[in-house]
């Protein structure tokens, strides 16, 4: 099994949780891991499971490089597993839930997103390795 955890994060908060998915992750898969800005899509798109981290930014959309990457990563998700993540400092979630609809409008089989408010703390570090091996 093959499977991306691709990121954006500005403040080292989404960082951290793409970290603590990539190691467990990495129990029992190859991954490709990155960040959303230097990732390449074709390597992306082969992967069997997709999990992408962006956090909220501004009226709770995703950040910059994530948007670009997804939107150029969007047309081939029909079939794929992906999971999406993030963390936030305000709002309550919608830009998941938003990046969710699109994932689904893509075709993509979702699992539940996973969001954690600001500096994950040791039991958000559980929670994101439990999540990451739930959602592959």
């Amino acid at each position: 099994m093959k499977v991306a955890v691709i990121y954006a994060s500005t403040t080292g908060n989404t960082e951290a949780m793409a970290s603590a998915i990539n190691e467990a992750v990495s129990s029992k898969a190859e991954v490709v891991f990155g960040t959303a800005d230097s990732a390449d899509a074709g390597d992306v798109l082969g992967c069997d499971a997709i999990l992408l981290g962006s956090p909220a930014m501004g009226d709770e959309v995703l950040e910059d490089s994530m948007e670009e990457f997804y939107a150029g990563i969007e047309g081939g998700l029909s079939g794929k597993k992906v999971g999406l993540f993030g963390s936030y400092d305000w709002g309550d979630g919608q830009w998941l839930r938003d990046w969710e609809e699109r994932a689904r409008n893509a075709g993509a089989t979702v699992a539940e997103s996973l969001m954690v408010h600001l500096t994950p703390e040791a039991a958000d570090v559980d929670k994101c390795k439990a999540w990451a091996l739930a959602a592959v």
